[in-house]
């Protein structure tokens, strides 16, 4: 399992379509083969920053994502309401834990 954490900056009044934006492609994604879970956070003192956390089976799930028309359509749009120098990193996943509910 792995989890792909983005850092990006917003350019200025873009967050409420960039946040839309993001919102469907999380909804696309849990169609997808391996989607496991997906975060996107804002920092409180930062509010042209969006961290997004996703959570894939694979790094090949998560790859093929990235190759789907639909991803690569909102990936024209979201360039443009953010900074091109986003950051994206890749970790392995060791333990996961949550609430049982």
């Amino acid at each position: 399992m792995i989890t792909v954490v983005s850092t990006m900056q917003l350019e200025s009044n873009s967050e409420k379509e960039w946040d839309q934006l993001i919102r469907e492609r999380f909804r696309s994604a849990r169609d997808r083969a391996g989607w496991i879970s997906g975060q996107l956070l804002a920092p409180s003192d930062a509010p042209n920053t969006r961290v997004i956390i996703g959570t894939w089976k694979s790094r090949q799930d998560w790859e093929a994502w990235h190759e789907d028309p639909a991803f690569l359509t909102s990936r024209k749009r979201l360039d443009k309401l953010q900074h091109v120098d986003h950051q994206t990193a890749l970790y392995d996943v060791i333990e996961g834990a949550q609430a049982s509910n």
